[in-house]
């Protein structure tokens, strides 16, 4: 079935996807539960756009402790737009695409200093706010403010695609998909609507092993009909990931490991790390030390993917005695804001998960006697 012919079938799987939501709806930190919601009680918007943005490209499973500590630690929109930034990386380390953690602090400063904290519930102006595109826009509306918004994420895409048997390939398809989800979210309750979209795709139309036989729509799934539901939705194929080298710098001393504020802008910018070779999405690092003296290399040790490419990183332990930090030229790995970090609570220093890897590694060395 194509776009085409959505309408006849909307309002019976708009009804199916809705009542099914009543009695097995995930119970997530953030939401209201749908009889709560049915009644008109919305949930608290900074709690939506604070889980929205963390949701982006990661796991439920992973995101549910990171929104307890924010919203422990910072209740308010106002308590975070206070908070240091160096703070708000810290907490958010592990989580990953760093950059969210930075628009979600910029975007907290803005509510709070230009709109006294009061989120906007109209897509139109949640757009504005720093970090947020449309898809959060959209589900900030529906979720937190009632608003008829149409949401679509992975997992809406997905669901939306096998029911109606939308094969136009990605990016193409994506605005067909749109339609579709357009014609199935209901005038009111559409953030109802939508989260229930969003667990029916991911604990039962998952991308792998549909478990088509409990879902609330088979008899209106296309994809199921004709028996290729995985085939949906249609994606271009993947490209190779171009491979990376780098090489991260361990300088220990009096049991205090020498760290640095990694730059402002670029990949996990104003993160705290290890000394680096200033290795890039785009090129290798150049491999030059920071400090002269007598290095001991362990070659490739760490292997990480990011989402456009993947990194193998060397590691060179600082051998000698006497460490003096001298500041560098632009060709090589600078120390000018170095600052000790005890070993011993190296884990509240917050570090990317790429240099967190790295310092696991040399702890288990260390056990055995081998750094």
């Amino acid at each position: 079935m194509g776009v085409d012919r959505i309408t006849g079938e909307a309002q019976k799987i708009t009804a199916k996807i809705s009542a099914h939501y009543v009695d097995n709806a995930r119970n997530l930190p953030w939401r209201m539960p749908p009889k709560l919601s049915a009644g008109g009680k919305l949930p608290d918007p900074y709690h939506v756009w604070m889980s929205e943005v963390m949701l982006q490209q990661t796991t439920v499973a992973a995101v549910i402790a990171y929104f307890q500590k924010f919203t422990q630690r910072w209740p308010t929109v106002a308590d975070l737009a206070a908070a240091d930034e160096a703070d708000v990386l810290a907490a958010w380390a592990g989580l990953g695409y760093y950059a969210r953690a930075r628009n979600l602090h910029r975007c907290a400063r803005y509510v709070t200093d230009e709109l006294r904290g009061i989120f906007p519930s109209e897509e139109s102006e949640l757009l504005k706010l720093p970090g947020v595109g449309a898809y959060t826009a959209a589900a900030i509306a529906a979720i937190a403010f009632g608003q008829r918004a149409v949401v679509v994420d992975a997992n809406i895409e997905r669901l939306v695609a096998r029911i109606f048997t939308i094969d136009t390939p990605f990016p193409t398809g994506k605005a067909d998909i749109r339609v579709g989800m357009g014609a199935l979210t209901p005038q009111h309750g559409a953030g109802d609507f939508a989260q229930a979209c969003m667990d029916i795709g991911a604990g039962i139309c998952s991308a792998k092993a549909p478990k088509c036989e409990i879902c609330p729509v088979q008899g209106h799934c296309a994809a199921y009909v004709r028996g290729d539901q995985e085939r949906y939705p249609v994606k271009p194929p993947k490209k190779i990931k171009p491979l990376r080298r780098a090489r991260f710098f361990w300088i220990e001393q009096d049991e205090k490991l020498l760290l640095v504020t990694r730059p402002a802008k670029g990949m996990l910018g104003s993160m705290r790390a290890l000394p680096d070779d200033n290795w890039a999405a785009g090129t290798d690092g150049h491999g030059q030390s920071p400090l002269d003296g007598k290095w001991r290399i362990h070659e490739n040790i760490v292997q990480h993917s990011f989402t456009h490419f993947s990194l193998e990183v060397d590691l060179a332990v600082y051998q000698s005695e006497k460490i003096v930090i001298n500041k560098r030229d632009n060709n090589k790995t600078k120390l000018d804001d170095a600052l000790w970090w005890p070993i011993a609570g190296i884990e509240d220093a917050g570090l990317p998960t790429l240099y967190a890897k790295v310092v696991r590694w040399v702890v288990k060395q260390k056990m055995k006697d081998l750094i």
